[in-house]
């Protein structure tokens, strides 16, 4: 099919950008990845207000790890996990790798809640598995830099 004279293409060529419509689903990745963070700093932060009256009272999965210690680590990953949402939406490469990582670790650390909050845990697996598929499938297609 040829361009006429005088009109404008209004679709790329194919493989001129290097792009596809995943660039859209990385760039969820990203935000969704910031939204994971937000959700395991609160997580966090409760367990360390709250104490045992928040916690997994039903579940033996973690059996012998303090309140205060679980409550640390999900702030601590929260405020990686965040981090590493926006370089991923700002498309560098290490941040890619970390919210892999990161999104992976979620999704096990959400198995410990699902006797006790199953509609919050597997709400945050889903989200980690979007954002798991996005950034390993297609990460690349968001560029800007190193």
């Amino acid at each position: 099919m040829t361009d006429q004279p005088g009109r404008r293409r209004t679709t790329p060529e194919p493989g001129a950008s290097g792009t596809s419509g995943w660039v859209v689903w990385v760039a969820l990745a990203g935000v969704l990845l910031a939204l994971l963070g937000t959700f395991h700093l609160v997580q966090g932060i409760g367990a360390l207000v709250a104490g045992d009256r928040f916690w997994l009272r039903d579940s033996s999965l973690l059996d012998g790890v303090s309140d205060t210690a679980w409550g640390w680590v999900h702030v601590v990953t929260g405020l990686v996990t965040l981090l590493a949402g926006f370089f991923v939406f700002a498309g560098r490469r290490w941040a890619r790798a970390v919210g892999v990582v990161v999104a992976v670790l979620s999704a096990l650390a959400s198995l410990s809640f699902l006797a006790t909050h199953p509609v919050g845990a597997l709400c945050v697996i889903a989200l980690d598995v979007v954002v798991v598929v996005a950034l390993v499938r297609h990460g690349s297609e968001i560029r800007a830099g190193g």
